[in-house]
Formats: structure tokens, C-alpha cells, sequence
């Protein structure tokens, strides 16, 4: 099984993918979170130094690309494999938010079809992409509003060779709620001529088993919030060990050695205790899952000030675990 990291804006940039590289074995490709080149300004210092290939020595990297605009696509791409030495590149036809669909970008592309098929045509005629010197993966919903906009949508990929074809089977307006439609992935796995990357809601190995299960063919999965609740799960996805519950003493130690790391990183690259807390809390956002008793520590947390505080408070909620 391949196991690949879905990127996550805010939180999952190169410092981030640097530590869970080094702490945490078992991913075989990490995706960045996307960047939106604009006509003029293009990549932007932002954009250009989550993907420079000193910042991210040794990780699998896979840039990610929102745009619904072919000739920025193919600029920014083309940089990427010229000036960086990528051979791939992914476009975003997934992200939900609300601040980018009403542009026609991320899954609101895809209510588009016809404008997308063009985006595609327009991309796969240049000579860099169809000599396969860059390669193409897209990551997508099922549709914007409904799963009945899929065959549509599995026609224009089918038209191209796409390396690969990341579904997560939701459409735009689930966001995150209700479950992936496996039945349209069920689909998508019988017509795709591309190959097929799942991605949604693999939180745990049992639901890795029950997915496996059901889909034995699939040999390539995409985890996303399952890796931010629990940075470990790809470890234990690919080591049998792993799913001992007599390992959760170990489990939490590793994760206290992810946490200082990250913490020690942010500390040496960003300026004052606020801006390390604000990224160090996004972390939390998600990780404390892992802390179902947290209660007056995971407030005391959230209303961290000070380094100094917030140290002590993170050394209290391991200690609550005992490791």
C-alpha cells in the first residue's frame, strides 16, 4: 500500500513536512498545500519557499497548483520542473472553501466541465506534458452540488493521461460532513483509465482494514486529517507492530518527540511567542483528538500567551497519558 500525505493550508508546509519526514516514517508522497499564482505577481516569496528544493531535502514532493486558468497553470508548472527539478505537479480540483469556489477554482471548477475539458486540452498539447517530461495528477471532488455531475467529469479525465487521479467522493457542498460516496468511487475504479488514488476519512488502521476490504485492488490511498489527528497513523498503517494497543506508551512518546521538534523548528524560524503559539495551536486543533481527557489543559491550551505557559501546559497533557 502507498500512502500519501493530503496537503492542509496552514499547517502542513515545509517545516511541518520536514519534522513528520524525520519523526515519522511511511509516507510516500507529500502533496504541499496549493498555491494560487496570480497573472502578474505569479508564485509569490510564500509559494516559492514552501517548494524550494533546500527547505524540503529528501521529502517526496509533489507541488500543488489552484488555478482554473491554463496558461498560469502551465507557467507555474513549467517553473516547478525547470527551475526546481519537479516531475510532477497535481492541480486542486477539491479544495471546498468558500473564499475560493465562487472564483471557478478548487471544486468549484469543476462546475465548469466544458471549460475544464479546454483547461485540460490546453495543458496536455505542450510539449513538456505530452512528452511526459511533467507529469499531471489531479486531485478531485465528485462534483459541486451533486454526484450526478460525476460521469461527466470521469469523461474529461479519461480523455488524458493523468499519472494519477486523487478522488475524494464528496461533492463541494459536503465540505467535510456526511461520508465519502463510495459507491461513486466504486465507479470511478471500474472506468478510470487513469490510475486511481482514494482519499477520505481513513482515520485508523480498522478503517484502513474495512476500506481494503472492500476495495482490494486499490493500492494507493491518500490520508489527510487522519495524519493531522494522529501524525503516527501512516507508521502504524505500514508496520504490523504498530497495531498493538500495548505500544500506546511508545505511540505517545514519539508524538511528544514530534511535538518538540515541530516546536523547536517554528521557534527558529518564526519571531515571538504569538506567532509560534498561532501555529502551534493549529497543530492542536486537530492533534488533541488524541487527549479525549484533556478538559481544563486543552482550555489552558487555547489561552496560551507565553512560550514558557505553553510548554508547561503540553508537559501536563503528556504527563496525563504517562508516558
Amino acid at each position: 500500500m502507498n500512502l500519501y500525505f493530503a496537503p492542509m493550508e496552514g499547517v502542513t508546509g515545509f517545516l511541518f513536512r520536514n519534522v513528520h519526514h524525520e519523526v515519522y516514517p511511511g509516507i510516500d508522497k507529500y502533496f504541499t498545500p496549493f498555491v494560487s499564482p496570480g497573472a502578474e505577481k505569479g508564485l509569490g516569496a510564500h509559494g516559492r519557499r514552501d517548494v524550494l528544493p533546500e527547505n524540503n531535502r529528501g521529502i517526496p514532493l509533489v507541488p500543488q497548483i489552484l488555478t482554473n486558468r491554463a496558461d498560469i497553470f502551465l507557467r507555474t508548472a513549467k517553473l516547478f520542473h525547470e527551475e526546481y527539478g519537479y516531475a510532477e505537479v497535481n492541480l486542486n480540483l477539491g479544495c471546498p472553501s468558500p473564499t475560493v469556489v465562487p472564483k471557478g477554482k478548487g471544486a468549484g471548477f469543476l462546475s465548469y466541465p466544458d471549460d475544464l475539458e479546454r483547461f485540460f486540452d490546453r495543458i496536455f498539447s505542450d510539449e513538456t506534458v505530452s512528452s511526459g517530461k511533467l507529469l499531471i495528477s489531479v486531485k478531485t471532488r465528485i462534483g459541486k452540488t451533486s454526484p450526478e455531475e460525476w460521469p461527466r467529469l470521469m469523461e474529461i479525465y479519461n480523455r488524458f493521461p493523468l499519472s494519477e487521479l486523487i478522488v475524494h467522493p464528496r461533492i463541494q457542498t459536503d465540505m467535510y460532513r456526511n461520508h465519502p460516496d463510495l459507491s461513486v468511487f466504486s465507479s470511478a475504479l471500474a472506468e478510470s483509465r487513469n490510475p486511481l488514488v482514494y482519499n477520505g476519512d481513513i482515520f485508523s488502521v480498522s478503517a484502513m482494514d474495512r476500506f481494503r476490504e472492500r476495495f482490494p485492488s486499490v493500492d494507493t490511498v491518500m490520508l489527510g486529517r487522519g495524519l493531522l489527528y494522529d501524525p503516527g497513523l501512516a507508521e502504524r498503517l505500514t508496520q504490523s507492530s504498530g497495531r498493538d494497543a500495548d505500544n500506546e506508551k511508545v505511540r505517545y512518546a514519539k508524538l511528544k518527540k514530534f511535538h518538540d521538534r515541530l516546536l523547536e523548528e517554528y521557534c527558529g524560524f518564526l519571531s515571538g511567542d504569538r506567532q509560534v503559539l498561532a501555529k502551534m495551536k493549529e497543530v492542536w486543533a486537530y492533534m488533541i483528538i488524541r487527549f479525549p481527557d484533556a478538559g481544563k489543559l486543552e482550555k489552558k491550551l487555547k489561552k496560551s500567551t507565553r512560550l514558557a505557559e505553553y510548554r508547561e501546559t503540553v508537559d501536563a497533557l503528556f504527563e496525563s497519558v504517562r508516558i
